[in-house]
């Protein structure tokens, strides 16, 4: 039943992580073009900062500070008597009742953690890149479609908001599709933050010598497991592909695109 809840897992994974990550990519993006010097350079730093970084080596490290954070926060605010360093060598040290979660919280208060310090760490990796495509596709929209609006006395929130908002996503889905696709596939990575996705099901599962099951034997069958998992991103990926072409065919109705182009000629 793990296994198949670990399916689950991925799934409600990219439920969050998606629509957190765009909400990311769109304030970066925002920050990126700001006017006011100062939240230009932290849209453009984040944006820079988190796409130079090596995925893996992002993930192990931020998912490590983010947790000693919270409990530095909280070991604060809950321990102020306490006379011992935190940072003992290599250990980080803290109060009993400033770790999280506590050690005497039940099992699904630690996976629930595990899991949303899993979530943040996918959005703000991957929303790094999602602010690039929508820069990029902010900046695509025709500029005199902008005067225009603004002649028309629409200020240039309301210009951005009504104008360039809403025509920007015919040119950002193609980024955002590859970018769909990526995250998809680096849904194993959960098995490098402590998760118990569908990949260390199927490395427990599918050994013949694991330290959960040693109750029933079999033989080496990971490769039937993992061979399961092949068949599913192939499959999700390929539902994947078929609804991101009918949204690109939608948004790219009437558009002064390649694709608004090919309709119009179809027709």
């Amino acid at each position: 039943m793990g296994f198949y809840l670990a399916f689950g897992t991925v799934l409600l994974l990219l439920a969050i992580t998606a629509p957190l990550a765009l909400l990311f990519g769109f304030g970066g993006a925002i920050a990126a073009r700001s006017h006011f010097p100062p939240l230009s350079w932290l849209g453009k730093g984040y944006i820079a900062i988190v796409r130079g970084v090596p995925d893996i080596a992002f993930f192990l490290f931020f998912v490590i500070a983010l947790d000693q954070g919270i409990e530095w926060l909280r070991h604060k605010v809950k321990c102020p008597d306490w006379d011992q360093p935190i940072r003992q060598g290599s250990d980080f040290l803290v109060c009993d009742i400033a770790k999280m979660p506590l050690g005497t919280s039940p099992q699904w208060i630690h996976e629930v953690y595990g899991f949303s310090l899993a979530v943040v760490t996918f959005a703000i990796v991957f929303g790094a890149f999602a602010a690039n495509v929508l820069y990029g596709a902010m900046n695509a929209v025709p500029r005199p479609q902008i005067e225009t609006a603004e002649a028309y006395g629409m200020t240039r929130r309301q210009a951005f908001w009504r104008i360039q908002v809403p025509q920007m996503w015919t040119y950002a889905l193609p980024g955002l599709s590859n970018l769909w696709m990526v995250l998809i596939k680096a849904t194993p990575l959960l098995f490098l933050l402590g998760v118990e996705d569908i990949v260390y099901w199927a490395r427990e599962l599918g050994g013949s010598k694991t330290a959960k099951f040693t109750d029933y034997p079999h033989g080496d069958w990971r490769m039937w497991y993992f061979l399961a998992l092949l068949v599913f991103y192939l499959a999700f990926t390929k539902v994947s592909e078929v609804v991101l072409a009918r949204i690109t065919t939608r948004l790219s109705h009437g558009q002064a695109t390649l694709g608004g182009e090919a309709q119009r000629k179809a027709k």
